[in-house]
């Protein structure tokens, strides 16, 4: 009977169970939501030959691994279709010694977007000082409905090597939560769950001010011969501008959570840096794609604010350089902007009108990656233009039903071999829906532009409400 005791008490002594002590990144954590349908990777650390097993609620199987030479750890787990059921995730780590527990609560499975860019993303509900949200009030009341929306948001957080975690906890949608969440991202999620009638997670990654740049990693960034390494340890440079601190410090730590697509609203800062823009954004998408691993996952942008950059037309180009972008990139779609100002906002880089640019993102993810018909999501751009001497015809892609208002049009200008742009007059033919410009001014147009200044406020959308792109003819 001694003996028999004594083997219970040595069995006892040697197997300690204990809570909550396995580590995990916070953005595996409570109030998750996991993208459907799919396999998606939670990660973590734990002890020297640990077996971890982790198990759901939505299923019967255990995924089991062991820790690596650095004790991490990651096991893929398979979801199932969305849904309003709130879950949990048990993870055991079991060594000789020791089974230590932790259960993570309230996860959700839906769908989840990864948001980036500078202060237009990043820009609360609550607003900036001076800076309001239109509708913020009525937003953050009726957020307490819609608790199936959760938003991590990444605090800024700069690293001059790669980093292996970050903070950013899930936070469900409350009136007191939603408040400072990205009014963009929030409003994105909220129209795409109308729509979609499943549980939305958005993680909000951005910086106020960054440049492209700050989002590539060092590796990429030595390819540039006008980026200096060196400003991202420089304590005299401006943070918000530094290189590669954001994607080593924020976006990084990240790149192993199952998401749908990107979202990214960025472009100010690199006002000025019009001629490597585009191929630069292409790099990074192609990155950013290769590193999550998830195949060509879509990505849809912003056009920059409407905004008065000072002198010269930088913003023009940076417009344009964005516009060639989406064609570059495969899967990628531009939402413009340039008809969301009031005249009082001109000195403003933070337009209020936060509820249109989030319904046109929605509006280019439901019918593009959602394939929702019907849906008309895609800006009018130039598609070809003839010239006839006194007169041009302008022809248009995502038009089809033609323009308003149709008559009366502004925004034109044409010039001739002096190079000197005068107003155009401007009307849709109501035949061909094409436009038609003129210029007494003009014998012989040799060059058209549109709205293809630093600030111009978009009079002339397709007749679903889209504002017709910028552009310009000539290359001068």
């Amino acid at each position: 009977m001694k003996k028999i005791l004594f083997i219970a008490v040595l069995l006892f002594a040697t197997v300690t169970i204990a809570y909550s002590k396995i580590k995990l990144p916070e953005i595996i954590g409570n109030n998750m939501v996991l993208q459907q349908e799919t396999s998606v990777r939670v990660w973590g650390w734990g002890g020297a030959n640990s077996i971890i097993k982790v198990s759901t609620s939505w299923n019967t199987e255990k995924y089991t691994t062991k820790t690596n030479e650095d004790n991490s750890w990651e096991v893929w787990i398979k979801t199932p279709k969305a849904g309003y059921t709130r879950h949990s995730l048990i993870i055991e780590e079991r060594t000789r010694q020791t089974a230590e527990f932790d259960t993570l609560s309230n996860i959700l499975i839906g769908e989840v977007w990864f948001c980036s860019g500078q202060s237009n993303m990043q820009m609360p509900l609550n607003g900036f000082q001076n800076q309001p949200v239109t509708g913020a009030n009525r937003y953050i009341l009726e957020a307490q409905d819609y608790q199936y929306i959760r938003m991590a948001t990444i605090p800024n957080t700069k690293a001059l090597e790669p980093q292996k975690e970050v903070r950013g906890q899930w936070k469900e949608s409350t009136s007191e939560n939603a408040q400072w969440f990205g009014a963009v991202a929030y409003l994105y999620a909220l129209n795409l769950h109308k729509a979609l009638k499943v549980p939305i997670g958005i993680i909000n990654c951005s910086w106020g001010g960054s440049r492209l740049e700050g989002w590539l990693p060092e590796w990429k960034l030595r390819d540039y011969p006008d980026i200096d390494i060196r400003e991202a340890s420089d304590e005299n440079f401006k943070e918000w501008l530094k290189p590669m601190i954001m994607y080593n410090g924020m976006l990084k730590p990240l790149q192993k959570y199952t998401i749908k697509g990107f979202l990214w609203y960025q472009g100010e800062s690199n006002v000025g840096k019009h001629k490597t823009y585009a191929a630069r954004m292409a790099d990074m998408v192609s990155i950013w794609r290769q590193e999550w691993g998830l195949g060509e996952l879509p990505f849809y942008f912003v056009e920059i604010a409407p905004y008065n950059y000072g002198k010269g037309d930088q913003a023009a180009y940076l417009r344009e350089a964005q516009a060639l972008a989406q064609n570059q990139i495969q899967g990628s779609v531009m939402v413009s902007t340039g008809d969301l100002l009031e005249e009082y906002e001109k000195n403003c880089i933070h337009p209020s009108n936060k509820s249109s640019v989030a319904e046109r993102l929605a509006m280019v993810s439901l019918s593009n990656t959602y394939g929702f018909k019907g849906i008309r999501s895609r800006s009018p751009e130039i598609d070809k233009i003839e010239l006839k001497e006194n007169k041009a015809i302008l022809f248009f892609k995502n038009a089809e039903d033609g323009f308003t208002p149709f008559e009366n049009i502004e925004g034109f200008e044409v010039a001739g071999s002096d190079k000197i742009f005068y107003p155009a007059l401007a009307y849709a033919d109501m035949q061909t829906k094409n436009i038609c410009i003129s210029s007494s001014n003009v014998k012989i147009i040799e060059a058209v532009r549109f709205c293809f200044h630093n600030l111009n406020v978009v009079k002339l959308h397709n007749t679903r409400g889209l504002p017709v792109l910028s552009f310009r003819s000539d290359n001068w």
